[in-house]
């Protein structure tokens, strides 16, 4: 059966499939929809990721025929259709950091003693933070961010955008640079 071949294989394997097998595309949308979601949840807030992530895999299914079978791994792709339909939201990811400036720490921490120095280090920058991240040009954050909460390479920024690694590289470098600035050149997260 093509679709349990498929499932094990790579993602090339899986979209290849689906041309014949449209059900087999579900697969990627199993995948990779929960990372999808928790990036664009991070950069415009739960509300639009559900939408975001559903009309992702949309466009892709409808382009699935024109994806280069020479990258095994869907998520450079997959990343790309979705940066682009979040620069469609630009003022609302704007919005949110604006938000962010105002917005009380949320905590996932377990122990009480984490909870609260994690809350106080969140707290110190995250007006800095939303500010600093709301002031660098889009082109600029969507690396960044696609790095630090996308997970992925620099390569793969490189294939999702459409641009040079050496550019990824120069753009991360400046949007780190900035970011940094705006934090007062230290890095809260490294302890003293």
């Amino acid at each position: 059966m093509i679709l349990q071949a498929a499932t094990r294989g790579a993602d090339s394997e899986l979209v290849c499939a689906s041309w014949t097998d449209p059900e087999v595309f579900a697969e990627l949308f199993d995948r990779y929809s929960a990372m999808l979601y928790r990036y664009v949840s991070k950069r415009l807030g739960p509300e639009p990721a559900e939408d975001l992530v559903g009309e992702t895999f949309l466009v892709a299914f409808s382009r699935r025929k024109s994806y280069d079978l020479a990258y095994e791994d869907a998520r450079p792709w997959l990343f790309g259709i979705l940066t682009k339909l979040i620069s469609r939201h630009h003022r609302k990811e704007a919005a949110r950091y604006r938000a962010l400036l105002r917005a009380p720490v949320d905590s996932d921490i377990e122990s009480p003693a984490d909870r609260v120095a994690a809350g106080v280090t969140a707290q110190a920058v995250r007006a800095e933070l939303a500010g600093a991240l709301a002031a660098l040009p889009a082109k600029d954050r969507d690396v960044l961010l696609l790095i630090a909460w996308g997970d992925l390479t620099y390569e793969e920024v490189a294939q999702a955008l459409g641009i040079p690694v050496g550019t990824v590289r120069s753009r991360l470098n400046r949007g780190r640079r900035k970011v940094r600035a705006a934090l007062g050149d230290a890095n809260p997260m490294e302890e003293e």
